[in-house]
């Protein structure tokens, strides 16, 4: 629904997925847009009206608070004119991220009104973004490009990295994120099912495996992840690198395939918005955060199924010599518990082969990153609490996963 500028929509609570402010969108006349200065997990940016007030329907919350707030005023140039001047009606579609998941998760939480814009008629002119990070600029990634494509967007996208004013500024409210808002409002789900790309037919193996061993380290991984691929390789699965391929190559995968498996990661948000069919999927978790559970709500609400989450992190390494980070972990996994639970949800037949590294097998796979690593205090006294057990030959002592809470939590600001 579009309401008129004359009647701002009251936005000061998390965007939910059954509605409200979410749900609607406002119409305004020379609406200034205003790029963020500075980088930063809270930025000033967004939209302010003609006569200066902020639309807070267009700020990006995350979670339980917005991580966009009211920009300063903005003060006039010599000839009296406040920033650029764009022509036309534009639909505001908010921070633009660089990175993969949060320009899934976040980039596009506004673009179902292009849906009601269409039914209702009348002339769009494109959709007008600013840059999460300021140093990008007006880029647009080819990768957001392909994606803008397969939701039938052929108007122009502009990236403003300078105060605009814009002629006829539609504002919608977010439909999608991070946070409840995962699951998506009912309209965003019913045009990623309609208008995502529709023309791509289901295209690969039955069994796949969604890897990030090929990403590096520095974006979190798997403490010697090629074990897994190599376990479910033997088990048919194809092991895919959605990196190296176009996005139309993942959507075919992700469509195809009977039986998913991943680790949790980014990629994850693309096969929810490929919404596959009669699919079931384990998500591997490779970290303590709650950004598991939103891909878990975003997949579950998208696919309309409920995926596996295998829980059989040991322990957590992370980057010596800075604050612990679950999103730049690199978590060690019992295999044999991974093995027996993707056996018992019948992911694979037999978890006979899966064997946990040995100590040496573990800190030769530390050594192949090229960097030096380290544990929490609290998981450096659960392993010397084992060794100590294990002297005495207590049955205790015997490895197990993590605790699922973990004693000293770091907020995580990332996205998966």
């Amino acid at each position: 629904m579009i309401i008129d500028s004359i009647q701002p929509v009251v936005a000061d609570t998390p965007p939910s997925p059954l509605g409200g402010w979410s749900e609607t969108a406002e119409t305004l006349t020379g609406a200034l847009v205003v790029p963020p200065v500075a980088s930063g997990f809270q930025q000033k940016t967004g939209v302010l009206r003609a006569d200066g007030s902020y639309c807070a329907t267009g700020a990006l919350w995350r979670r339980h608070r917005p991580v966009t707030l009211a920009p300063d005023p903005v003060a006039p140039a010599a000839d009296g004119q406040i920033g650029e001047a764009l022509a036309g009606r534009w639909i505001w579609g908010g921070l633009l991220w660089g990175h993969f998941g949060h320009f899934l998760a976040e980039s596009t939480a506004r673009l179902w009104i292009l849906d009601a814009l269409e039914q209702a008629g009348g002339p769009v002119d494109g959709v007008v973004f600013v840059p999460k990070r300021p140093r990008n600029g007006e880029r647009i990634r080819g990768y957001q490009q392909d994606f803008f494509r397969l939701m039938g967007l052929d108007i122009p996208i502009r990236v403003v990295n300078a105060p605009t004013r814009v002629e006829t500024l539609v504002v919608p409210g977010q439909g999608f994120g991070l946070g409840e808002i995962s699951a998506g409002t009912a309209p965003v789900r019913a045009q990623f099912a309609t208008r995502f790309a529709p023309d791509i037919a289901p295209d690969g193996p039955e069994k796949l495996y969604v890897s990030r061993s090929r990403l590096g380290y520095a974006k979190g991984s798997i403490l010697g992840e090629t074990v897994v691929e190599a376990r479910l390789a033997e088990a048919g699965y194809e092991i895919f690198h959605p990196q190296a391929h176009p996005m139309e190559v993942q959507v075919a995968r992700y469509r195809a395939a009977r039986q998913v498996v991943a680790t949790d990661g980014s990629a994850l948000h693309l096969l929810a918005m490929a919404q596959p069919k009669d699919q079931t999927l384990a998500i591997i978790a490779r970290r303590k955060s709650t950004a598991v559970d939103l891909l878990v709500r975003h997949v579950a609400s998208f696919t309309q199924a409920d995926p596996l989450v295998v829980d059989a992190l040991r322990r957590s390494w992370f980057p010596e010599g800075r604050k612990p980070n679950p999103r730049l972990a690199l978590g060690e996994l019992e295999l044999a518990e991974l093995g027996r639970q993707l056996q018992a949800a019948g992911f694979i037949a037999d978890a006979g082969a899966w064997t946990n590294m040995t100590p040496e097998e573990v800190q030769a796979a530390l050594e192949t990153t090229g960097q030096r690593w380290q544990l929490k205090p609290w998981q450096k006294r659960q392993e010397a609490k084992r060794r100590r057990q294990a002297a005495r030959g207590d049955e205790s002592a015997r490895t197990g996963p993590e605790p699922l809470a973990d004693p000293e939590p770091v907020p995580e600001t990332g996205a998966a």
